[in-house]
């Protein structure tokens, strides 16, 4: 799964019945396989492929470093392991043709990377095309000059994310058009060589974009997958917005706070040899599980309440851009200890540890420590999308009362103290504070406490869609994570004032 510009990259689940999934690794997890440090919002990883062939994993990922305007910089690597969970190889440096690639493994040994072709002329389309070239295992490079366009894609464009099979003979290439938004769509096309000609299946394979109502949206961009009982399904790219009970549910087609998600249906073929998607191409909520199954039910593995007693993070924590290092913080004596870092708009220093909303209805908590004495510090909890989208309850400072707790929001770069003078007064003997987030869907607020048991809503409601994809990208070209919730301290004084947080809760309702 790609995680964008958060740190470690690339998530893998495990599933035994493609039913139950579970997060086991993160592989990127050195600055070595991946520096993103600097990277534009929502740069970063970009649509990573995992396969399997030679007694070992090839994980093949983009590392995008400019997404707005004419250019989409990027790097392709290539890492291996014998084990899912590594070590993974020093990363092999592909090319920056484009983004989206695969790997494809032949029957007859060799190997391909596919993938789109950026066009930066103003006079052309951007997306080019769909690149196939040879890759070499001893010399471990692309053969550029076996480079070629093998298909355009239909009119609808945007052709990316594409994937090569070999079944039935033949070439089959899945390819994801119309965008990451409600245009949305899969496509396939075949040939009886690698390198085409391609026939397009004459239809549109999965897509939403006729079906406003269906509650999956935006399907597309996905792989193929078949079970040892000789089924087929296919993985792939959806969104589940929500509406404002005052909006229409056509026109805006919602709000997607959990960013892309992924969901799988059941594939079909037909007499001839074409893909269908079972129970109709927009894509099904429920979909029927393979046949003859034991069923492998696993602990979805998160800490409702993480005390920090480990020496590490626990696997859904990410940081942004950079690992977690002594430069952000350090786990001591019980405690997320967070140095301050840059504000939260920063793209190159930021003490920023959160997980994902994996839920339209959830609760956050956090308690900590933590003695500003100017109005550049704040430390606190926050729900984050990107450094122009965000949200932060926190302890700072102002000139009238000293230590306060105020709650601000950044909207598409625009700053708003909603406390102000108004801001709450933390008693000198208190040490530590509790704050609260709880969102309600379309909405969230927080909350705080000087006791753990007494708490107080902040009587501030604030809008959900802010921390969406579909909003951000009014704005910003990057516009996939989904928004997260987690612990941040702030401190472009410099003077690195840090913030204890005792623990970190985590309950979806």
């Amino acid at each position: 799964m790609y995680t964008i510009d958060w740190f470690p990259g690339v998530q893998i689940h495990e599933s035994k019945d493609l039913v139950h999934w579970q997060l086991i690794t993160h592989p990127l997890d050195t600055v070595t396989l991946l520096d993103m440090k600097g990277n534009v919002d929502s740069g970063g990883i970009w649509a990573p492929d995992l396969s399997y062939a030679d007694g070992k994993f090839w994980l093949v990922y983009t590392d995008v470093k400019v997404t707005n305007g004419a250019f989409k910089d990027c790097v392709n690597y290539l890492t291996t392991s014998e084990s899912i969970y590594g070590p993974w190889s020093d990363p092999i440096r592909l090319n920056g043709v484009g983004f989206d690639s695969s790997l494809f493994h032949d029957d007859d040994g060799k190997k391909y990377i596919v993938q789109m072709e950026w066009d930066h002329r103003e006079y052309h389309h951007p997306f080019y095309g769909i690149k196939c070239t040879e890759y070499s295992v001893e010399e471990e490079r692309l053969l550029p000059e076996t480079g070629k366009i093998i298909w355009r894609g239909t009119d609808v464009k945007l052709t990316e994310g594409p994937h090569l099979y070999k079944i039935f003979g033949k070439y089959y290439l899945f390819c994801a058009e119309g965008g990451t938004t409600y245009a949305h769509q899969e496509v396939v096309a075949r040939a009886d060589s690698i390198y085409g000609e391609y026939e397009f299946q004459g239809e549109t394979f999965l897509t939403a974009f006729e079906s406003p109502d269906n509650p999956l949206q935006k399907c597309g961009h996905g792989a193929l997958v078949d079970t040892p009982e000789g089924e087929w399904y296919f993985a792939h790219l959806t969104g589940r917005p929500w509406h404002h009970e005052t909006e229409s549910i056509h026109d805006p087609r919602g709000w997607c706070t959990l960013g892309r998600e992924t969901a799988i249906q059941k594939v079909k073929w037909t007499e001839d040899k074409w893909p269908l998607i079972v129970g109709g191409k927009q894509g099904s909520i429920e979909v029927e599980a393979p046949k003859n199954i034991t069923l492998h039910p696993y602990d979805p593995n998160y800490l409702i309440k993480d005390d920090f007693e480990e020496a590490h993070l626990n696997i859904h924590f990410n940081t942004l851009r950079v690992p977690f290092t002594e430069k952000i913080g350090r786990i001591s004596n019980s405690h997320l200890v967070l140095r301050g870092g840059g504000s939260l708009t920063n793209l190159h220093d930021t003490s920023l540890v959160a997980r994902r909303w994996q839920s339209f209805e959830l609760e956050a908590e956090t308690r900590l420590a933590y003695y500003p004495t100017t109005f550049q510090q704040m430390a606190g909890l926050t729900n984050f999308y990107n450094s122009q989208h965000w949200s932060m309850i926190q302890i700072t400072w102002n000139e009238l009362n000293g230590r306060v707790i105020e709650v601000t929001e950044n909207n598409q770069g625009v700053l708003t103290s909603y406390l102000k003078e108004q801001a709450i007064k933390v008693p000198k003997d208190v040490e530590y504070v509790y704050f609260k987030t709880k969102v309600k869907t379309s909405s969230y607020y927080y909350a705080y406490s000087f006791d753990g048991k007494e708490w107080i809503d902040i009587p501030v409601t604030l809008d959900a869609k802010i921390l969406s994809d579909d909003y951000v990208n009014q704005t910003n070209g990057g516009f996939f994570t989904g928004a997260f919730v987690g612990m941040a301290n702030v401190d472009y004084s410099g003077y690195d004032l840090e913030a204890k947080f005792d623990y970190f809760v985590y309950e979806e309702k």
